[in-house]
C-alpha cells in the first residue's frame, strides 16, 4: 500500500531532468528580473472589488441552514469513519478511513479550497458538533476565554506537526485503528478547545480549516475585505496581500513545504538506503531517524527564511503560500488522480476495487513541472509587490535577493526530487 506518497517512480517521467532544473531556475530568476525593472509602485496592497458573482450565490453562502446542513452531514460521515477505523475490516485496501484522510482531506483539500476558496470552514464538522454540545449543555455561544492574542497560527503549526509525521513517519500509519485514533484525538481537542475560546478557534487554531483558508487565499473565488461583502471573482495577489501576519505563520509554512520535501526525499532509493544503513549501524530505530530528519527539514526550512528576509519574515511569509500549494499539487498528482477516486468509491463500498490502471506519465509530469513553476513565479511576483509597499525604491531589489535566491533553490530542489531523484 502506498498512500500519503506519490505513486508511480520518478523515472518514469519522460523528461530530461538536467533541463527542467536549468529550465526551473531560469524561469524563476527572470521572472524576477522583469517585475523588478518593470514594477516600481505595489499593485496589490490595497483592496479593490472583483466582479460580484450571482446574488444566489452570496445568498447560498451566507444561508446558516446550508452550512449547518453541510456540516452535519460532513459530521454523520465523520461518526461513521470513526465507526469504520475501530469496527471495519482492519485491511488498510478494504478500509475507508485511510484514504479518507490522507487523500480526500489532506491532498484534496488543496485544489478544492484553490478552485471553491475555504472550503473546510464551510463544511467543517467541528464547528456543528461545537455548536451541537453548546445547546445541550448550555454553555457560553462565544466560549468562556478570549483567545491569548500571541497564540496566533501554532496550534496549527503543531497540529500540522503531528499530523504530517502520522503520515510520514511510523510505519502503522494506514492501519485503520491508528488513523482512527488520530481522528479521534483531533475531534476531541480542536473541539474542547472550541469550547473554551468559542468559535474563533478554528479560523486559525484548528490545522484543516486555517490550512484551507491559506491555500484559498490563492482563489480567484471569494469576498473582499469583509465578509459581508458578495463573493466575487477575484484578483488572488489580492486576496494573498490580504492573509494577515500573526504569530506561528512562518512556521506552518515550514511545516507544510519542510514536510513536503522530506516525503519527496524518503520516497527514493537513497533514501530506504541510507536509513536502513545507518538504523543497522547506530541502533537507532528508522522511525527516530525520520523524524529526527522531518523535523530538521522544517527547522531548516523557516532559519533559512528568516535569513534571507530577516527583518521582514512576518510580513513576507505570506509569499510562500503559493510555492507550498505548487509543490503539493505537483508532489501529491499522481497520488489524487489515482487514489481520489477510489477513495470516493470506499466511502460507499469500503472493498471498492484497486484502481486497475495509472494516470499516463506524461499528463503527471506536466502538472508536476507547471504548478511547481507557476507556484515559484507567483511567490516572486507577490514578493516583490510586498516589498515594493514595505521597502524604499533605492533597497528594492538588492533586498530582495536573498529571498529570490531561496525561491531558486526551493524550484531546483523541488524540481529535482520529482524528475530525477
Amino acid at each position: 500500500m502506498i498512500l500519503a506518497h506519490g505513486i508511480g517512480g520518478r523515472a518514469d517521467l519522460p523528461l530530461p531532468g538536467e533541463l527542467v532544473l536549468q529550465a526551473g531556475g531560469f524561469v524563476v530568476l527572470a521572472s524576477f528580473l522583469a517585475v523588478g525593472l518593470a514594477w516600481r509602485q505595489p499593485r496589490f496592497h490595497t483592496a479593490v472589488a472583483g466582479r460580484a458573482l450571482p446574488a444566489a450565490v452570496t445568498r447560498l453562502a451566507d444561508s446558516g441552514r446550508a452550512r449547518l446542513a453541510a456540516q452535519s452531514v460532513m459530521l454523520a460521515l465523520l461518526a461513521y469513519l470513526l465507526g469504520q477505523a475501530f469496527a471495519g475490516d482492519q485491511d488498510p485496501d478494504h478500509n475507508p478511513v485511510p484514504r479518507a484522510l490522507y487523500v480526500l482531506l489532506w491532498v484534496g483539500l488543496v485544489p478544492a479550497s484553490l478552485v471553491l476558496g475555504p472550503v473546510w470552514r464551510v463544511v467543517n464538522p467541528l464547528r456543528a458538533l461545537r455548536r451541537g454540545l453548546v445547546t445541550v449543555f448550555r454553555l457560553p455561544p462565544d466560549g468562556c476565554r478570549e483567545l491569548p492574542k500571541g497564540l496566533g497560527y501554532w496550534p496549527t503549526a503543531l497540529g500540522l506537526a503531528a499530523f504530517v509525521w502520522l503520515e510520514l513517519v511510523p510505519d502503522a500509519r494506514a492501519e485503520p485503528a491508528v488513523v482512527g485514533g488520530f481522528i479521534a484525538t483531533y475531534t476531541a481537542l480542536s473541539t474542547a478547545a472550541a469550547l473554551r475560546y468559542g468559535p474563533s478557534w478554528f479560523d486559525r487554531a484548528d490545522p484543516f480549516e486555517a490550512y484551507s483558508s491559506l491555500v484559498a487565499a490563492l482563489s480567484p473565488v471569494g469576498r473582499g475585505s469583509a465578509d459581508h461583502r458578495p463573493v466575487e471573482l477575484r484578483n488572488p495577489f489580492r486576496a494573498l496581500n490580504a492573509v494577515i501576519p500573526a504569530p506561528g505563520l512562518v512556521a506552518v509554512l515550514a511545516v507544510w513545504w519542510g514536510s513536503t520535501v522530506f516525503d519527496g526525499v524518503s520516497g527514493t532509493p537513497w533514501w530506504a538506503t541510507t536509513s536502513q544503513l545507518a538504523a543497522a549501524r547506530t541502533g537507532v530505530p528508522k522511525e527516530l531517524l525520520a523524524t529526527v530528519v522531518l523535523a530538521a527539514l522544517i527547522g531548516l526550512v523557516a532559519a533559512s527564511y528568516r535569513l534571507a528576509t530577516g527583518a521582514l519574515a512576518g510580513r513576507l511569509v505570506s509569499t510562500l503560500i503559493p510555492i507550498a500549494v505548487g509543490y503539493t499539487i505537483a508532489h501529491y498528482a499522481s497520488l489524487l488522480l489515482t487514489e481520489g477516486p477510489r477513495g470516493l468509491a470506499q466511502l460507499l463500498d469500503p472493498s471498492a476495487p484497486a484502481p486497475t490502471g495509472a494516470p499516463a506519465p506524461l499528463l503527471v509530469a506536466a502538472i508536476q513541472v507547471v504548478a511547481i513553476l507557476v507556484g515559484h513565479v507567483v511567490g516572486v511576483i507577490a514578493a516583490h509587490d510586498r516589498s515594493a509597499a514595505l521597502l524604499p525604491e533605492n533597497r528594492r531589489l538588492a533586498d530582495q535577493v536573498p529571498l529570490v535566491l531561496l525561491m531558486i533553490v526551493y524550484t531546483m530542489i523541488g524540481l529535482y526530487l520529482l524528475v530525477i531523484a
